[in-house]
């Protein structure tokens, strides 16, 4: 039960959109989308005529793949455009998390391409047809530039933002399955095993399988509003811990507004009561430059009342914090 003696409180947040700290900002991306967008659409339609000539199930699943990665991209880049709406009344942090249902699309369109091309893969396995393995090798060469190109557009900002890094483990799972034709193309050339077709398609959906598992969970759990994967919470706990005069940190809550953005939202118990802005900010501006939280909301109490949050297991249905 919480104690009826009265307290002060105080609320505390901050969008730090102002500040320069940056993780590889999906808005400075535009130029990559449009010039890896483009590349693609040419290369799919080519690549699919040539494989349809040569009756390279390796090359047409290829396109195949080259296409659901256009579509990969078009979803990214929208999102990063979306993820620059102000804040509204109706969507407060505006559009950020449009970027993690992008990432998420992007993880789900690999695994189904996966699926799609390893269903014609094995249908071809027992009666391979005859291919040209020359033109092959040619157009799948053609496609390790574009696709190489590509992923390097969007190399920096990869390691930073999930929705970024989709588009370049589309780009870059492109680039192994074009490198897989070429080997697989050379092979049939001097030898005629044209099984080879098949079964290096199936060890690129494995290889690219692998690649794509970490991109869906990663989505998911921030789609759920997990902690993300970067940020650890025991040491931002312990950092607000030790912050001079807070003597309790509970409902300590973090999730990501967006695939390069974290938040997070405290209380602080101060017993000798709020400490001034100087030293919010302080503690504002390192939790966004060490912990990558770039919006914190922190309460301050005097620990004078109870209070349980009501997502605790233990709090009643009628309080309120």
């Amino acid at each position: 039960m919480a104690k009826k003696t009265q307290h002060k409180q105080h609320s505390h947040t901050h969008d730090h959109s102002g500040h320069a700290h940056h993780h590889g900002d999906p808005n400075n991306h535009s130029r990559a989308f449009v010039v890896a967008i483009t590349l693609n659409i040419v290369f799919v339609a080519v690549e699919f005529s040539y494989g349809f000539i040569a009756n390279s199930t390796a090359l047409m699943a290829d396109a195949g793949h080259n296409l659901s990665d256009v579509l990969g991209l078009v979803l990214a880049w929208g999102a990063a455009i979306l993820s620059r709406k102000a804040p509204s009344q109706r969507y407060t942090y505006g559009l950020r998390g449009t970027s993690i249902l992008a990432a998420l699309a992007n993880a789900m369109i690999l695994l189904l391409a996966c699926g799609a091309i390893s269903w014609e893969a094995i249908l071809r396995f027992h009666q391979p047809p005859e291919v040209a393995g020359f033109t092959v090798t040619l157009v799948a060469a053609v496609g390790i530039i574009v696709n190489g190109l590509s992923a390097w557009l969007f190399v920096k900002g990869s390691k930073a933002d999930l929705n970024i890094r989709g588009a370049y483990l589309h780009m870059m799972a492109d680039t192994a399955v074009s490198l897989g034709v070429v080997v697989a193309g050379l092979a049939m050339v001097y030898t005629g095993w044209y099984w080879l077709d098949p079964v290096v398609s199936l060890l690129i959906v494995f290889v690219i399988t692998i690649s794509t598992w970490g991109l869906l969970r990663d989505s998911l759990r921030l789609a759920l509003g997990a902690v993300p994967a970067d940020i650890n919470v025991p040491e931002v706990e312990k950092y607000l811990r030790q912050c001079p005069g807070v003597v309790d940190v509970h409902d300590l809550h973090i999730w990501g507004m967006s695939t390069s953005e974290g938040a997070l939202s405290a209380h602080l118990v101060i017993p000798e009561g709020y400490p001034g802005d100087k030293f919010m900010d302080n503690i504002i501006y390192v939790l966004q430059t060490r912990f990558s939280i770039q919006h914190s909301t922190l309460q301050m109490e005097q620990g004078t009342t109870d209070h349980i949050c009501t997502l605790h297991p233990d709090a009643p249905d009628t309080h309120k914090h």
